[in-house]
């Protein structure tokens, strides 16, 4: 659908890429792709109109659960629901929004082995080639597809992500091999670029968790702490983020942050700003600040933000804004707009983190309250940062 909540060109060009070698992989096993230009529910009911069975991938965020829902309550058989874009379901870890990593982590930790076993690559055992089904979509032109959409251009593809398996895989082989020896020293620096960068392909399902986690812990002449480091971010922190969507049904609102940092916030909403900058003027990147005009040009350009980068880029945007609520909603617009990985469970909880969430109380500031507090002299501290800098101007 050319109106995809929030996606451009960017999100449709990488999807269709890695879709054309879908197709592909598909055809191997003797499974055929169609798709259709409509609603996803509605189109979903078409096909399954003589189907024996039913089969869909869970979501975390509302729009997508609702699809689910409205497919399920119109379809003539069963659904079943897998979720295959975690490695612990989410029910299963557990049964309530969790306050912070540390309350997550044991119970995915109590379940982990027995939700490792890989999927078996079977053929299919019945051909689809009897059924009169057409596709609408020219999966192997995925450029004329794109051309033929009415699209936002203004956020344009990139040329550092390329969509599909094969890509992916490439990222995380070369990941495993150059960077992951020494990753837990290294991967807070935004000046390298030794991070996976598999986001991307994640979101879109273009690679699984599943072997992604395995091929790191089968990685040999490796630290246990670069690997702990690592699964840390994929499995916990990511599915942290997907037991916040899940259990919190406002999440993409305000008003679902902890009540004491809302409290503080408030607390706190009429302090003098050390600057103030409108949203188009942050779209822009056109701040005084080049640290945070850097971050803002790399997700510009490229569709991605070093991590360290994306909580001071968050953090800078509730210190400019004249209210934390408008903070709040410029963060998601901007997040999701531009972000290749965006309209995440990660991105709800990444933002919601800026402003408190999965974190605890600090020092009292002005502006942020006791939020946690993040300044370009911690930056230049840590890293170097023009080193950062220099680097973003390149892309």
């Amino acid at each position: 659908m050319d109106d995809y909540p929030e996606a451009s060109e960017r999100h449709f060009a990488f999807m269709l890429e890695g879709l054309a070698e879908t197709v592909e992989r598909l055809a191997d096993v003797g499974v055929p792709l169609i798709g259709r230009r409509a609603l996803p529910p509605e189109a979903a009911l078409s096909l399954a109109e003589r189907a024996a069975l039913v089969v869909v991938d869970a979501a975390y965020l509302n729009p997508l659960r609702e699809w689910r829902e409205r497919l399920a309550s119109g379809c003539a058989v069963q659904v079943l629901q897998v979720e295959s874009d975690v490695v612990v379901p989410v029910t299963l870890a557990s049964d309530k929004a969790e306050y912070a990593a540390r309350t997550i982590r044991p119970k995915i930790e109590r379940h982990l082995e027995g939700s490792l076993s890989p999927a078996p690559r079977l053929k299919a055992r019945a051909s689809a080639d009897r059924l009169s089904m057409s596709s609408d979509i020219d999966f192997a032109d995925p450029d004329g597809t794109l051309a033929a959409m009415t699209v936002d251009r203004e956020v344009a593809r990139v040329e550092h992500f390329v969509g599909g398996l094969s890509e992916a895989r490439r990222r995380l082989t070369a990941f495993i091999r150059d960077d992951l020896d020494g990753y837990a020293g290294r991967r807070a620096d935004p000046a390298r670029t030794d991070t996976s960068e598999l986001s991307p392909y994640l979101h879109f399902g273009q690679i699984g968790v599943l072997e992604i986690v395995s091929k790191i812990r089968s990685a040999s002449g490796v630290a246990d702490a670069d690997r702990d480091a690592y699964l840390e971010e994929l499995v916990v922190r990511r599915e942290l983020a997907r037991n916040f969507t899940w259990f919190t049904p406002d999440y993409e609102r305000y008003g679902a942050l902890p009540d004491w940092a809302r409290k503080t916030l408030d607390a706190h909403r009429d302090d003098a700003r050390p600057a103030r900058y409108t949203r188009d003027e942050l779209e822009r990147a056109e701040t005084g600040d080049p640290y945070w005009n850097a971050a803002m040009q790399e997700m510009r350009k490229s569709g991605y933000m070093h991590n360290a980068m994306r909580m001071y880029w968050g953090k800078k945007v509730l210190e400019w804004c004249n209210t934390p609520e408008y903070a709040f909603r410029t963060l998601l617009y901007l997040n999701n707009r531009w972000f290749l990985d965006g309209r995440d469970p990660s991105s709800y909880a990444n933002v919601a983190w800026v402003f408190g969430l999965h974190d605890r109380p600090w020092q009292e500031r002005e502006v942020f309250g006791t939020v946690r507090y993040m300044n370009a002299a911690g930056l230049e501290r840590k890293f170097d940062i023009q080193a950062y800098v220099e680097r973003v101007a390149q892309l």
